[in-house]
């Protein structure tokens, strides 16, 4: 009886089948993802090699019809550079036949096909050579040499510039290789890789004498060159093109090591460049929180509120950056609040060095701030998009001007106030006038008194100097001069 208990109590796991069961079984799962994996991404499979090779070789050369084809894709994109239109340089990047002898460079480094790379060498620098001159022969003769964003855009590239010639390369000559060519995959890189647009920058760079706009789009170019014919490179290889010469082992390593070290040369200042974009959009990013967080949440007194649109956040390399807030208003913001702003800004690690500028208007210095809401106006104009961006901010001024204008000087409460205390004032009128003595210019607030006909001259001269001094004490100005209306 105990024997047949024990016999009914085995546990599962005591089954010495069960362990080698489940290793059998995950062992599938592995093999079947791997076969799965592999025919979804092989790529030998449906490779016409010769097909490939032939389409590759036919489109190095630059000659007749594809010269002229590139003369006027390069018109049509320098046009849409100065226009700021990006249909236009997308269009006339596709109908730019820039990618062959790129292509051809790479696949003659992976076939170690020399007589094909000199041919590839000499139609790209064709290619480069007759690009930059039509764009500068067009930037040189037109009258419209305008700094759109889409020509400063090709600049200053950084490591971003790298991954998208290199994935595009990829998926160009994968395309290439591919049974029945992809045709839209081909055009797709021609317009993410932008081949065209670089060379057209050069050119305008060069017709306006400005040589850093040139290196640096012609930088972009060599960026996208390189890695497009380094993603050939390795393609070609991985898909095992036949050796047109077959060179030794060691010929075949040293064009792959110039070829990887070429590609981190050009890699470092792309990197580097990335590097200052990074930190600066992390600067702007905190600035924006910081903001967010202060004044964007502070409750101004009566009709105070902060001119967001006039907000200048300034980034320097060397620590020395800014954020200026303009605030409009009657009264001014509390010292110990602005000192608790900072506080918080230094809690960012990217605005600890940043200074911090408070702009505000308020009764004493409001004409001073109406003339810097209005320099800095004119400043911002260029950058507004268009004419109901422009009308808008200026009508959001101008009502805060005039709100700031009844409060800095209460024109309606002095007068009735004067009126009241100098029974032979019978006018009263205000305005700012500008005075110098050549050395600086000062803003001045001059009242102008109207007085009864018919009293003594020195009756009139003592009204007014007490009028004076009163205005004076009633304003906190001492700024502030009275004169006889008509002298």
């Amino acid at each position: 009886m105990k024997e047949n208990l024990n016999q009914d109590h085995i546990s599962p796991t005591q089954d010495p089948d069960s362990g080698e069961e489940v290793k059998k079984d995950f062992q599938g799962l592995v093999g079947s993802v791997r076969k799965f994996l592999t025919e979804l991404l092989n790529i030998r499979r449906n490779t016409d090699q010769d097909a490939a090779r032939e389409a590759i070789v036919a489109d190095i050369s630059f000659k007749g019809h594809t010269a002229w084809i590139l003369v006027c894709s390069i018109f049509i994109a320098s046009v849409g550079l100065n226009a700021n239109s990006t249909a236009v340089v997308i269009g006339a990047m596709l109908i730019s036949p820039l990618m062959g002898p790129i292509l051809g460079i790479g696949m003659s480094l992976a076939i170690n096909d020399i007589d094909t790379l000199r041919r590839s060498l000499k139609n790209f620098a064709v290619m480069v050579v007759l690009s930059v001159l039509t764009a500068y022969l067009f930037f040189e003769f037109f009258p419209l040499r305008d700094e759109s964003s889409e020509l400063l855009a090709r600049t200053e590239p950084d490591i971003r510039d790298v991954l998208i010639a290199f994935f595009g390369g990829l998926a160009l000559v994968i395309a290439r290789a591919k049974k029945g060519t992809i045709a839209s995959v081909i055009f797709g890189v021609a317009i993410a890789t932008a081949l065209m647009p670089p060379l057209c920058t050069v050119g305008f760079g060069l017709a306006i004498g400005n040589w850093d706009y040139a290196a640096g789009a012609m930088y972009l170019f060599t960026i996208n060159t390189i890695f497009i014919a380094l993603a050939t490179f390795l393609i070609l290889k991985i898909l095992r093109f036949p050796m047109v010469r077959y060179a030794n082992s060691k010929k075949r390593r040293f064009i792959a090591r110039m070829a990887s070290l070429i590609a981190i040369l050009v890699m470092v200042p792309a990197g580097y460049t990335f590097y200052k974009v990074f930190q600066e959009s992390r600067f702007r990013g905190q600035a924006r929180e910081f903001i967010s967080e202060t004044i964007g949440i502070y409750q101004f007194p009566g009709n105070g509120r902060y001119m967001e649109n006039l907000t200048q956040i300034e980034y320097r390399e060397d620590g020395t950056s800014v954020i200026e807030l303009v605030c409009m208003g009657d009264d001014v913001i509390p010292e110990n609040v602005i000192q608790t702003w900072r506080a918080r800004k230094n809690s960012y690690a990217k605005l600890a060095d940043a200074e911090l500028k408070i702009v505000q208007g308020g009764r004493d210095d409001g004409e001073e701030k109406f003339r810097y809401v209005n320099e800095l106006y004119e400043a911002k104009k260029a950058e507004l998009l268009n004419k109901d961006e422009r009308i808008r901010l200026l009508e959001e001024e101008l009502t805060s001007m005039r709100s700031l204008a009844d409060g800095m000087v209460p024109f309606g409460e002095i007068s009735a106030e004067a009126r009241a205390s100098y029974e032979n004032l019978v006018g009263l009128g205000f305005a700012y006038t500008l005075q110098t003595d050549f050395n600086k210019t000062d803003t001045i607030p001059l009242f102008e008194a109207r007085w009864r006909e018919d009293i003594p001259q020195a009756v009139r001269q003592e009204d007014q100097r007490r009028l004076s001094n009163w205005l004076r004490t009633r304003l906190k100005n001492q700024k502030i001069q009275v004169r006889e209306a008509g002298s």
